[in-house]
This record gives structure tokens, C-alpha cells and sequence, in this order.
């Protein structure tokens, strides 16, 4: 792996005001971390360190990779921030954590480190604010690399209903007719999947609607009241209720995903379902679900947004960013490392390895990223339609009010109503009154 990023690094790499930073002094350190367990990541940061000292002499790159799954990482991560002995210098950062590690005081604010950096013009203006960190819209990190959702649908399941491809819905009712037809024409297949949770379902519905937000930009302040909210939970409880879904209690189970995209959609026992850009990865050759027919009975579509609205279509993101700490005793020689790993062949090599979206327009438009699965340019054109949630420091608390009015609805326990007065009132104790506006 290690060999196929190299393949894409250009040879003779130099950066200019990196070398004299040493000025003659004793070795210089930087320390990197990141997660283990991602072996493309750490093929990126080796081949990174490689380069950064060959072209910055007295320049030594530690590489200090954590173990463990997301939340490990995260943990451990916050840990190592609390000193000046142990911080990093340059650091893997979730686009969900950043909001808050900005207000713990743990990263760099690179404004004025990218001003005069020619490559971040070609970052996604989308992507871009994967790295935003504050409510004035200061960048804190570059987006190492994003993903979209759309729906992937079964052109077997729905060509038998007699729906012609390319399918694509251009309402919510649109989605609900489609199901209803592949019910009636096999009751014994699964229409239409959205998870019960927030990103593959939830939000990809609320930020569809014409007032589809959890937070007003603005005014800086939490929404309540949201038609949008009750709206999207609505959708949601029309499609389990009329068994247009999986069952409730599978669409409860965390690993219900295994079962739709290693069993349902290969053996034609689903329509269609909300999955991210990733989803390829599952069926290529080599991978827990290989399925060599996926690209000829696979096909996507954008989710369309609820009555049609502009845009038109609409996707949720996340994914991952590198940043600069705030206590570096080196922070241009840290950006300068930043920059190398963000240049377009690495990039390059780091996402078509990854099968990640691409954050740089460069790369995207390169011939070895749209081969890279057929579906590569598909999911990459609705990152211009997609949303990152509002990474706010208490965010991972609303996120979970979110989930409990969702799961209440999907197993019957609620109305749309009441989960969303309750998710309202959850959301005003975690904020406080004088942070929220209602709609």
C-alpha cells in the first residue's frame, strides 16, 4: 500500500522558508498523531515524514500513532492535549471533535497560514467547512477527506415494479411512491431502508426542508418549533408504518447496515436505501460483502429535497481533517507539514486508496479518482448540496436528543409531535433558553 501512495509523489519535494526555520540549531521535532488503525492514514503520515525531512534538514517527524477504535482515539487524543510534554504538533482531528477542542484551546487558528497557500484554492468550498471552528467562520483545520449520502437502488428490485432507470425522485413523495409500487409488485422485498439513526436518515430529511436546520446561523442560536423537524420525523414513521422499511426493532439494531448490503441488496430483497459514498467499498473485490455484480445492478440517485425546493437535492458529510496545535513550539514548520500532506499527490494517493470523496477539485477531476469505483464522480457532484452538522462543543449531546426522537418514532413510542416538543425541551436545558429561536 505503502508503494501505490509513493507512486503518486512527486519526486524532488521542496518548500520554501522550511529549511532555515532549523537555522543551524539542534534537531527540530515535530510529533504527528493519528489513528492506527487506518492503515491508508499511516501509510500517509510515513511517506509524509519522508518527505518533509529530506527536504527540511535537522527536521525530525515523529510519528505517534494511537490505538483503538473512534472514541479511543478521541480520548486519548484529548489526554495527550493537556500537556506541552505530550500535545502534538500536527494531528488527526474528527470534524465532529473539532468545535470543541477549538474551545478547550487545543488548535491553531490557520487563517493567516493559508492566506497565501495557492493549493487551498482548490479545496471544496463544502469541504472546507469541515475545518471550520468558530461562529465568526475561522478555519482550524484542512479537510483530509469527507463523504456524501445519496440513495443506492437495486435496478433489479425496482425495474420487476416496472420503474425504468435512471430513476430519481425529485420529492419526498416521490420516495414514498417508488416504495409503495415495489410493495405491492413483491410483498416479500424490502422497499425502501433509511436507518434509525441520524446521518444516513434523519438529517438527510430535516436539512430537505424548507426551514431545515438545527441551528440558525444568523442568529447563533439552537432552533425549537422546526415544521422541518416534525416534517422529517413524519417521513420517517409513514415508511415503518406502512412496512415500507425494515422492521422496527432491525431498524433499531446498530448492525442492521451488515445485513442490507451483505444480504438484502445483493440477493434483490431490497429497493433501495440511504448509504454513504463509501458504500462500494463493501461489494469490491476483496472486501466482508464482495459482490462482483454491484456496479451493473447498483445505481444512485441524489435525495431529492421535500417538495422539490431548490437545490433540489441534498447530502449530509462528515469525515476527517488534520489540524495544528495550538501550543506547537514549531506552528509554521507544522503547517508547512500540514501542506505537504495535503498537496495534490498525496491527496490524490490518500483518497483513491481510501475510496474517500475527494476535498480538492484537482483530484477529483484526475482520471485515477473517477475510476477509482463507478460511482466515484456520482457521489462527489452532491458534495455541492451537502451539510456538516453544527460541530459546537455540546453538539454530541443534541445529537443524541436527536437520536432519542427518531428511535421513539421509528418503535411507535411517540408521534412526530411529541418527540419533537420533548426533543425542544432537551435542547433548551442542554443550551439554555437564551440560546435557542424558534421557528
Amino acid at each position: 500500500m505503502k508503494k501505490t501512495l509513493m507512486a503518486f509523489t512527486v519526486v524532488g519535494l521542496a518548500l520554501t522558508g522550511c529549511s532555515g526555520d532549523s537555522g543551524g540549531d539542534d534537531s527540530q521535532t515535530l510529533k504527528i498523531a493519528y489513528k492506527k488503525t487506518d492503515p491508508v492514514l499511516e501509510s500517509l503520515m510515513e511517506n509524509t515524514k519522508e518527505q518533509f525531512e529530506a527536504a527540511n534538514e535537522g527536521v525530525t517527524v515523529e510519528l505517534s500513532p494511537i490505538e483503538g477504535n473512534d472514541e479511543d482515539y478521541a480520548t486519548k487524543l484529548a489526554l495527550s492535549q493537556r500537556s506541552p510534554d505530550t500535545a502534538p504538533d500536527v494531528f488527526v482531528e474528527d470534524s465532529f471533535k473539532l468545535r470543541a477542542d477549538v474551545d478547550a484551546g487545543y488548535v491553531l487558528a490557520l487563517d493567516e497560514y493559508l492566506a497565501d497557500w495557492e493549493d487551498w484554492d482548490t479545496f471544496n468550498e463544502t469541504a472546507k467547512q469541515a475545518g471550520v471552528g468558530d461562529d465568526e467562520g475561522g478555519t482550524y483545520a484542512v479537510p483530509l477527506e469527507t463523504d456524501t449520502r445519496v440513495i443506492w437502488y437495486n435496478q433489479n428490485v425496482l425495474g420487476a415494479a416496472g420503474i425504468e432507470s435512471p430513476w430519481q425522485p425529485e420529492t419526498w413523495d416521490d420516495l414514498l411512491e417508488m416504495a409503495r409500487t415495489v410493495k405491492d409488485s413483491n410483498p416479500d422485498v424490502v422497499p425502501f431502508s433509511m436507518y434509525a439513526g441520524t446521518m444516513q436518515s434523519f438529517y438527510e430529511l430535516l436539512y430537505g426542508t424548507e426551514d431545515g436546520a438545527l441551528y440558525d446561523e444568523d442568529e447563533q442560536k439552537w432552533v425549537t418549533g422546526s415544521q422541518g423537524f416534525v416534517d422529517s420525523l413524519e417521513f420517517l414513521k409513514t415508511i415503518y408504518d406502512e412496512g415500507l422499511a425494515v422492521t422496527p426493532a432491525q431498524a433499531l439494531d446498530p448492525n442492521i447496515w451488515q445485513e442490507i448490503v451483505g444480504e438484502m441488496l445483493p440477493q434483490d430483497k431490497m429497493g433501495a436505501t440511504v448509504e454513504g459514498s463509501y458504500a462500494p467499498q463493501f461489494w469490491q473485490e476483496g472486501a466482508d460483502y464482495e459482490w462482483p455484480e454491484y456496479s451493473e445492478v447498483m445505481a444512485t440517485a441524489p435525495f431529492p429535497t421535500q417538495d422539490g425546493q431548490d437545490p433540489g437535492a441534498v447530502s449530509m458529510s462528515g469525515g476527517w481533517t488534520l489540524a495544528v496545535g495550538a501550543g506547537s513550539a514549531n506552528p509554521d514548520l507544522a503547517v508547512e507539514f500540514l501542506k505537504t500532506a495535503m498537496n495534490k499527490d498525496n491527496s490524490l494517493a490518500y483518497t483513491v486508496e481510501a475510496s474517500k470523496i475527494a476535498v480538492r477539485t484537482d483530484v477529483a477531476e484526475t482520471s485515477e479518482y473517477q475510476e477509482m469505483n463507478p460511482f466515484a464522480g456520482e457521489v462527489t457532484e452532491v458534495l455541492d448540496v451537502s451539510n456538516y452538522r453544527p460541530a459546537t462543543a455540546d453538539f454530541a449531546e443534541i445529537d443524541t436528543a436527536v437520536l432519542t426522537a427518531t428511535q421513539e418514532v421509528v418503535a411507535g413510542g411517540k408521534s412526530p409531535e411529541e418527540a419533537a416538543a420533548t426533543y425542544d425541551e432537551t435542547l433548551k436545558r442542554i443550551v439554555g433558553e437564551d440560546n435557542v429561536v424558534e421557528k
